[in-house]
């Protein structure tokens, strides 16, 4: 598989039971963005530079509760992604200590697909 065909991406597992603003939502995969990629840098370099190389893809896929989040984080801890477990401060939309968001990568696309696969995209 070519480097083209298998582009680095990052994923964003995003909770829609908590009816997060769009605004809301937009700051928590950003968080989970910087926090993901700072880890990355450090066990993942070669990956994180094919990533800044290529056109930095990222997605947002959307999942039921914190239950879902928690299974694949354990899918992500196993496969030993670069990942952020986002967890609110509570000061606006939801209790603090809520998790949000679950960053992945950046890693192989095709690794993406296959632990995420089954997940639609965020609407």
């Amino acid at each position: 598989m070519s480097a083209l065909s298998d582009p680095p991406t990052m994923a964003f597992l995003c909770r829609t039971d908590l009816n997060l603003s769009a605004g809301k939502l937009a700051v928590q995969c950003a968080h989970a963005a910087v926090a993901s990629l700072q880890r990355a840098k450090k066990t993942h370099s070669r990956m994180v530079q094919r990533w800044k190389e290529s056109a930095s893809r990222k997605i947002c896929l959307a999942v039921d509760d914190e239950e879902e989040i928690e299974y694949f984080l354990n899918l992500v801890e196993e496969a030993s992604l670069p990942f952020a477990l986002i967890k609110d401060a509570g000061l606006t939309e939801v209790a603090p200590g809520t998790v949000t968001v679950l960053g992945v990568g950046p890693a192989p696309r095709h690794t993406m697909d296959s632990l995420f696969g089954e997940l639609k995209t965020y609407e």
